[in-house]
């Protein structure tokens, strides 16, 4: 059920694009223990002049390999679940060409109700869906 929104600098190969939405998809599988099928990623690519990405201090530079990945899931999950998540996005994206000072990451925590899957309706309310976690 996380939604997960990735936003890059134009100018990756298809096959490029699909190893990086693949590692953040695996990620997200392996930690937060969702099923393979439940994935829902919106890719957005950019020019170059449109990502802006600083280090917020940390004194490291990005480069045009920057991908932001903001994490729209439901609340519950402590601060040791998010590390790992973190840990393990850093350490699939890595493994599809992204380094680690390129990866930036926003999780961002929502109630059951906050979903609708289709048929204007919120599955996880009414039922039909069970609350994950």
């Amino acid at each position: 059920m996380p939604l997960a929104r990735i936003d890059m600098v134009r100018g990756r190969r298809p096959d490029q694009v699909k190893a990086v939405v693949d590692a953040i998809h695996h990620a997200l599988v392996e930690v937060l223990a969702i099923p393979v099928r439940d994935r829902f990623q919106i890719v957005t690519q950019h020019e170059a002049d449109e990502i802006i990405a600083q280090d917020a201090g940390l004194g490291f530079e990005r480069g045009p390999e920057v991908v932001i990945v903001q994490i729209f899931t439901q609340r519950g999950r402590g601060a040791a679940d998010k590390q790992r998540l973190y840990r393990a996005l850093a350490d699939h994206l890595d493994q599809a060409g992204v380094g680690g000072q390129e990866l930036f990451v926003s999780y961002v925590e929502n109630g059951p109700e906050d979903w609708s899957f289709g048929f204007g309706r919120a599955q996880y309310v009414d039922g039909e869906l069970p609350i994950p976690g």
